[in-house]
Order: C-alpha cells, then structure tokens, then sequence
C-alpha cells in the first residue's frame, strides 16, 4: 500500500478528534494515583482503545454520508468523499478496528469493555438516528463524554491497585459540562453557518433564545454540581478538607470565558480548537491542571 493511500485512511479517521478521548484521564488525575506507572499505563491504553473506536465510527459515518458530503463545499474533501479512499477500503479499516478495538476492551477489563461497547453503539445510534432529533441529539453527544469518564475510572481499577472510587457528582459535572458545550456548538451552527438546516437538518428545529436558555441552565449545573463534587472528595481521612474549592475560581473564569467567546466573538463552533485558539482560556486551563495536581498531592489540609 502507498504511504498516500495509508495517509488518507490515517486522515478518515479524523485524529483531530481523537483529543475528546483526553477525558479518559480524568478518572485517574482525581483518583490522586496519577504518579502510579502501572494506572497510567492503563490508562493509556484505554485512551487507545477509544481512539480506534472512535475512529471507526467516524468511516463508518462516511460511508452512511459519502453522496452527502461529495455535495457539501467542505465535507467534499473529505478522504471518502473525494475518492482518495475507496468504500471498500473504508469498510476494511473499520471493521478491524472496531474488533479489535472491542476485543481488547473486554481484554483489559470487562467493565471497561461493556462501557466501550456501549460508546460505540450510541454513537452510531448517534449517526443513524438521534442527530436527527431535537433534543436527543445533544444529550446523546452528552452521554458519549460521560461515558468517556467513567470509562476512564472503570480501566484503572485493578484488583491489586488502589481503591478507585466514581461519585455520581462527577459524572454529573461531565454531563452537564458536555451539554453545555454541545449547546453551544449548536447555537454557533444554527446563527453563523449559512443555510444551517442544510449542515444540519435537525438545527430547523431548534431557534436562539431556546438554546440560550439551556446554555443558562446547564452553565448553573455544571458549576454546582463541579462544587458538590469537590465536596464529596473533601473527606480525608475522617476530617474534612476543602483545599480543592481552590479551584473553583479557575473552572468559573474558563466557563465564563468561554461564553464570552461564544456570545462576543462568535465561536464555539469547534470547541475542541477554542481552548487552543485562546490564550486566556488555554493560561486558565493549564493554572487549573497544576492547580488541582498540585492540591490533590499536598499534605495541606484546609477545613
């Protein structure tokens, strides 16, 4: 096989997306084990795993679309669609790596495979059905991140590693956090893409002041349920620590930020670049990081 036609199959697998799968680490970053070789390993592994799959949903997805995206002004230069990548070819490369993405899922841990299972079957539910309808569209993308986390919790227990604990207030926040973005993206596609309801059929549905309520709506509950989830950690062996509402101020200043991008300079339509095209927010973001390692590592304890 060329190194061109091995370049284009690399490319329909859309490895710019691939920094979604980043949120597989966040189990192991507040498990405060993040300094243990073997659970990042692990985790890698798991972030891996999901690359392949999420890969293979992504051909799969092109396929679904090929005559579509060879009619659209950006989405016909797409691998598939421009015929640098055959269907046949397509079909080839999805299937192995969604088997053996699956395969060794369930190798790894069994949780963590019936959770990787389950990704990938919403999400190509997502392609064939539920991006076409109002509402479940968005909660569908919602619950593709949750399941990213807890996936991420659940391929670092190990029977002979630490206590990984999962509170229901952290995939809340992820819940609710993934809403909100999703929201935004949409209301960026529904007021600045022309013809929106040609990029996306189901944005017909949907009108500004409807999103901006329920932007408002999941701003509020990602931050109380960020600030329930801190609580719910707080507890230290017996006595209560609040070291870690350090961070509060960090997580309201990247929301925020992030809507006045949204609402002041028309973005939020890719918001897996957003956090890279803005300085500020991409400052905040890494202060946030080292914050939270630095607080879930000190034997300071506020209370």
């Amino acid at each position: 096989m060329k190194p061109s036609t091995l370049y284009q199959l690399l490319r329909s697998l859309r490895p710019h997306q691939w920094t979604k799968n980043i949120l597989l680490f966040a189990g192991l970053i507040f498990s405060m084990h993040f300094d243990m070789p073997g659970l990042f390993l692990r985790a890698l592994e798991g972030f891996a795993l999901f690359c392949m799959i999420s890969g293979s949903i992504y051909v799969f997805n092109d396929l679904k679309d090929l005559e579509q995206d060879r009619e659209h002004p950006r989405k016909k230069y797409r691998p598939l669609a421009s015929g640098k990548v055959t269907p046949h070819q397509a079909i080839i490369l999805a299937s192995v790596l969604s088997t053996v993405g699956l395969v060794a899922s369930f190798s790894l841990s069994v949780p963590f495979g019936y959770v990787t299972l389950t990704y990938f079957i919403i999400t190509i539910l997502y392609s064939q059905y539920f991006k076409y309808v109002v509402i479940v569209d968005i909660l569908a993308l919602a619950l593709g991140f949750v399941l990213r986390a807890v996936a991420g919790v659940l391929v670092i227990r190990i029977s002979e590693g630490p206590i990984i604990p999962m509170t229901p207030w952290f995939v809340i926040c992820v819940f609710f956090l993934a809403l909100f973005i999703a929201m935004c993206k949409r209301r960026h596609e529904l007021l600045f893409i022309q013809k929106a309801e040609l990029h996306r059929r189901v944005l017909a549905e949907y009108s500004q002041s409807f999103l901006d309520q329920m932007i408002a709506i999941c701003t509020s509950g990602a931050i109380f349920s960020y600030v329930l989830y801190l609580l719910a950690i707080s507890n230290h062996n017996g006595e209560q620590d609040l070291k870690m509402l350090l961070t509060l101020p960090f997580v309201l200043y990247g929301i925020f930020r992030y809507l006045y991008l949204v609402y002041r300079c028309e973005a939020g339509g890719e918001p897996d670049k957003e956090v890279l095209r803005d300085k500020p927010l991409l400052i905040n973001t890494v202060l946030w990081l080292a914050l939270s390692l630095a607080l879930l590592k000190s034997p300071l304890i506020l209370n």
